[in-house]
């Protein structure tokens, strides 16, 4: 009789787990009582020998399929054991994966399986851990359609045949406990399709760390500890200074390298600091296969990109920025993801995490796919992503790019292209209330941390509370004021006064949300200009525009955001593929505006009434602005008491006006407290020598005014002696 003929399994089971083909392996593979025996199965692909060892007995399994299935009965009270496996004459004591017990609890499973577990990234992925005393990697991933998932790797040569894992079908979730594997074991998974095909191998969507492109594997990596060190609650009355960066290419090494998350740490945190901001902006460190996405088109939402190194060093780049005082924020994609095989597209043969209908799942413009955010699954997995990053990174604020992608339906689409929502209209229903929910989770799990809304349409209340019908974020992004007011400066002086309501008209709409002014990296790349290269007139002209329009910036109701390179005039566009052009700062208008760009962070975070009623409408008060003939706008900012205030006159032509009168609510001396024309800036130091006595003189409705000298192209600031 043969050895199959004398098998406990069937031959079509076995050549169903010798060929890689069956589904559920924990009911071939390991211990099982068979016929009032215990026996053991092992499936080792080139082995010459295997035998159980338990204690000191050792029992041969005999070979039934040449493929390399060994099965033996062994004792009754056999408990822990190992295999002793022969290869090549070789021998070696290994655990079998398949003795160990379930690894997602019932609790778990109905959490995932609701769609409400906003600690997913705890059980889903790849964790070292130590099962029944052995240290080993916990695997599970979500794939409910598919009909057989495997993990593989180096470790076993990517032979798919070797660890496939168990389906707990109450949540669609495979898992496998593999003894032995370590931190820095690379891995994806092997996932057949219903029908049995067998799909590109694919990355784990929860893996922490990943192969650097154009590899596309995961690596083991263990869960970050949670974030320490307690920090205060960011509001609307702080002042808020943004410093926006793209890591690859704020600063280049030799040979045009880009620096790690370490080195960045030494060197671009310093600078932030000492340049006055109050929080630095990433774009997004997500790991991505493309460069030239700047990675706006993420794969793995869980790992910090490998370019710069590991997560490790990224967390000790978060840790060193809050060691200078800075807050972090990163750039959020939840709004769509490419489609290269490896990643998330029909991830178990279906759309799992997309939709199947491409009027729904298909972004046009960018040949991207749309999360399926009605799916409590995905939902609970975009949410998770973002808690992981507050609660493992300690990041103090999540900016979520594109979000009128995702709350239209019709977002960039022609007629017939989309499908409407249950009610006939435009707006992404579940989209919304995925938003609201991530929003409700941040604010409630993590009070010092903020979100921000990059929303470029007029969708009420972006920036109001849940509760009162909001979507929740903490800002928005200002994109109506930063279009008319680059439309305005980038004009020639003698044609501004035809456009003057351009840089008054968001103060018709200024309070309506939370809003941060953003001078972003959507501004200068390429074909659109750097902000110096935008101003008009000659190289004198340019740079006093440019300091002009930052004094407007930053005394105009509203927090800051300036991409890297503005603060010092960069002349060329961005380009991501090279550093910035430092060697600039050798030249005095460059390190005027570098100079300008740090005392303004300085007045403006020591000025209470340049902030602290930022986002409220009795923090602003027109003194003139409809002083269009001369192109000069002048407003008053509030504080928290009467005397709290701020004088700002703005003169956007090239001409010295002498005896300019602005009225002022009281008497007394005002301190000339900045003045973008000042010599030390580069300008022609035209001012007021730094003091100025209200006279009583009505004005603007004002009982008293100053009779000052506007310089050509600056911005003036006043605040009464106290």
């Amino acid at each position: 009789m043969s050895a199959i003929d004398r098998a406990t399994i069937g031959r079509d089971e076995i050549r169903a787990v010798v060929e890689g083909r069956h589904g559920d392996p924990f009911a071939i593979l390991g211990p099982h009582r068979v016929g009032g025996h215990l026996v053991i199965r092992a499936f080792l692909p080139g082995a010459d020998r295997v035998a159980v060892l338990a204690g000191s007995t050792e029992t041969p399994l005999e070979r039934i399929d040449d493929a390399g299935l060994f099965e033996g009965i062994v004792a009754e009270d056999t408990g822990a054991y190992l295999l002793t496996v022969t290869w090549d004459g070789s021998e070696h004591l290994i655990e079998d994966p398949y003795r160990f017990p379930l690894l997602l609890s019932d609790y778990d499973l109905h959490l995932l399986a609701e769609g409400t577990h906003y600690r997913s990234y705890e059980r889903l992925g790849a964790h070292p851990i130590t099962l029944a005393a052995v240290d080993g990697v916990s695997f599970a991933v979500w794939a409910p359609n598919a009909s057989r998932v495997a993990v593989v790797g180096d470790f076993n040569v990517w032979d798919a045949r070797r660890h496939p894992m168990r389906k707990r079908p109450e949540a669609g979730i495979w898992e496998l406990f593999i003894p032995g594997l370590r931190q820095g074991a690379v891995y994806k998974y092997a996932i057949d399709d219903a029908q049995g095909n067998r799909l590109p191998l694919k990355s784990d969507p929860y893996a922490f760390h990943a192969e650097l492109r154009p590899n596309t594997a995961s690596i083991v990596w263990p869960l970050p500890d949670k974030a320490s060190g307690a920090r205060e609650a960011q509001t609307v009355h702080d002042p808020i200074s943004v410093y926006e960066v793209h890591l690859g290419s704020w600063k280049r090494g030799e040979d045009n390298r880009r620096l790690t998350y370490r080195e960045l740490a030494d060197d671009l945190l310093p600078y932030v600091r000492n340049m006055g901001f109050t929080h630095i902006e990433l774009m997004p460190i997500h790991e991505h296969p493309f460069d030239g996405s700047w990675g706006y088109q993420p794969i793995g939402l869980f790992a910090p990109t490998s370019r710069f190194g590991t997560p490790d060093d990224f967390r000790a780049f978060v840790e060193r920025a809050h060691a200078l005082g800075l807050r972090v924020i990163i750039d959020w994609v939840p709004g769509h993801f490419p489609s290269d095989a490896h990643g998330l597209a029909r991830f178990d043969g279906t759309a799992l995490y997309e939709h199947e209908d491409p009027r729904l799942g298909m972004h046009m413009d960018w040949g991207t796919l749309i999360y399926n955010f009605g799916r409590r699954e995905v939902a609970n997995f975009l949410i998770a992503n973002a808690l992981y990053w507050c609660e493992r990174f300690g990041i103090d604020g999540l900016r979520v790019d594109a979000v009128a992608s995702m709350l239209y339906l019709n977002y960039s689409r022609k007629h017939g292209e989309w499908l409407p929502n249950r009610f006939g209209g435009v707006e992404n229903e579940e989209a919304v209330a995925m938003l609201r929910r991530f929003n409700e989770q941040v604010f409630g799990g993590f009070p010092r941390a903020t979100t921000i809304a990059e929303e470029s349409t007029a969708w009420p209340m972006v920036s109001r509370p849940t509760n009162y019908g909001g979507l929740g974020f903490g800002f928005k992004w200002n994109m109506g004021w930063m279009h008319d007011t680059l439309a305005y400066v980038e004009k020639e002086a003698v044609h501004r006064r035809y456009h003057h309501h351009q840089m008054s008209f968001g103060l018709i709409y200024a309070f309506s949300e939370n809003f941060v002014l953003p001078l972003s990296h959507d501004e200068v790349v390429y074909g659109k200009k750097s902000l110096l290269s935008k101003m008009p007139g000659d190289d004198w002209q340019r740079f006093a525009n440019l300091r002009a329009y930052f004094g407007f910036m930053w005394t105009h109701p509203g927090k800051k955001l300036l991409f890297m390179g503005g603060e010092f005039g960069q002349w060329n566009e961005w380009n991501y593929e090279q550093g910035l052009d430092w060697h600039l700062l050798s030249y005095p208008h460059h390190q005027g505006i570098q100079a300008l760009v740090r005392d303004l962070n300085q007045l403006y975070r020591g000025t209470g009434a340049l902030h602290l009623k930022d986002c409220e409408p009795g923090g602003f008060e027109w003194i003139d602005a409809n002083d269009s003939d001369q192109s000069v706008y002048s407003y008053l900012r509030r504080g928290r008491d009467e005397g709290d205030i701020a004088i700002v006159v703005c003169n956007f032509t090239p001409v010295v006006r002498e005896g300019y009168r602005v009225g002022v609510p009281f008497g007394g001396a005002y301190v000339e407290r900045l003045n973008t024309d000042s010599e030390h800036y580069g300008g022609g130091n035209v001012g007021n020598a730094g003091r100025v006595e209200a006279g009583e003189v009505g004005t603007h409705g004002r009982p008293w005014s100053l009779l000052i000298t506007l310089p050509p192209l600056a911005t003036l600031v006043f605040t009464p002696v106290s």
